[in-house]
């Protein structure tokens, strides 16, 4: 029987307060980042899964996230694996800019293309067709062997990474890709076939505070 496969993205940082581009910047969870990964890791412990591994990205918002959830459910000494191939979409030079400041600087249309476009980078960024590039390799040779030989995997990331995971899994288009945000915090627990697809997906809490 195939494992278990929950996808969590990082509490809100202080740079999504501040409304910055934050990329592979570094910044701390605010205290409501903190409050958003104690209520998914309740969640996970009300939900009564036991992990077998964690995966989580070469950043400390997505690190901290997963500590905080782990105390939740108990397992403060899982064996846990950091990779930056789940770190988030590089920023490039929009990286530390204000949204709106950004939007100033090259207009509002050219933000938003690089926002939420599929495949047009950022100047010396990534666009999610490139973080998918990096993201994709790394779950089909470290994490889903794991899925497929019954363990039950928690990775805690952050909002690109995670979509570009969630895109191949929910088998979205890029349009469709497009459109979704996924809520800071808030487990999304994926049942796997022997083949990989997705049997069931859970999401435990309230998806409406994405952003």
């Amino acid at each position: 029987m195939s494992g278990t496969l929950v996808l969590v993205r990082h509490g809100q940082s202080d740079w999504n307060l501040k409304n910055l581009f934050t990329g592979w910047k570094d910044p701390d969870l605010t205290e409501l980042g903190i409050q958003e990964a104690n209520t998914g890791g309740k969640a996970l412990a009300d939900y009564g899964i036991k992990f077998d591994v964690a995966f989580t990205s070469d950043l400390k918002r997505a690190q901290d996230t997963l500590t905080i959830i782990l105390d939740n459910v108990g397992q403060t000494d899982l064996k846990t694996f950091r990779d930056q191939a789940l770190n988030e979409r590089d920023y490039g030079d929009l990286s530390g800019l204000n949204k709106d400041d950004a939007r100033a600087k090259w207009g509002e249309e050219q933000v938003h293309i690089w926002r939420r476009s599929y495949d047009v980078p950022p100047p010396g960024g990534e666009s999610l067709r490139d973080t998918g590039a990096r993201v994709w390799p790394y779950y089909l040779t470290e994490i889903l062997p794991r899925v497929l030989r019954g363990e039950k995997v928690l990775v805690a990331a952050h909002g690109n990474s995670l979509r570009s995971l969630v895109m191949v899994l929910d088998r979205l288009t890029k349009e469709q890709i497009l459109a979704l945000n996924l809520a800071t915090g808030v487990p999304m627990v994926y049942k796997l076939n022997a083949d990989s697809t997705v049997a069931s997906k859970e999401v435990l809490g309230d998806m409406s505070g994405a952003h």
